[in-house]
């Protein structure tokens, strides 16, 4: 355990997040979520868990994670099918941990568009979020060097 880190945020996903680079994604899934095949085919090439709820993990990603600000898609959830304008109870918690920090509204992206984002992705973080369309992606933004006095 080290100080001022969320304790939920693990030694491979700190390792994953330290690593990633501006404009890299991270993919945070739900348990019905494809992970570890999808989880193949990003950079870090293996899945990564953290077994809480999808607005859990992202207060904790987020706590260490900076968002882009120089795209409009840096925030994104996977729409429910056939009703892309529905915005369930577990995206509406994210989005509110998104908006914590300052982030952009969410945009929705269709099932298979996001499993193509998803493959593209530096990471995939699965949840033990249970419910349903509970996939979500952040863009990684850039942190700005201290001012000198």
């Amino acid at each position: 355990m080290l100080k001022g880190i969320d304790p939920i945020l693990n030694a491979d996903v700190l390792y994953a997040l330290h690593a990633m680079g501006h404009g890299d994604d991270l993919i945070l899934s739900d348990t019905n979520f494809p992970a570890d095949s999808i989880a193949r085919q990003t950079v870090l090439g293996e899945v990564l868990r953290i077994d809480c709820t999808a607005a859990e993990v992202v207060r904790a990603v987020l706590s260490v994670y900076p968002i882009d600000t120089f795209v409009d898609d840096a925030a994104a959830r996977m729409e429910v099918v056939g009703e892309p304008d529905t915005v369930l109870p577990v995206m509406q918690e994210v989005q509110a941990e998104v908006s914590t920090v300052g982030g952009p509204t969410m945009l929705g992206v269709e099932r298979f568009s996001f499993y193509d984002r998803a493959k593209k992705a530096y990471a995939v973080i699965q949840t033990g979020e249970r419910r349903f369309y509970g996939c979500f992606a952040l863009r990684k933004g850039v942190i700005p060097p201290e001012t000198e006095s």
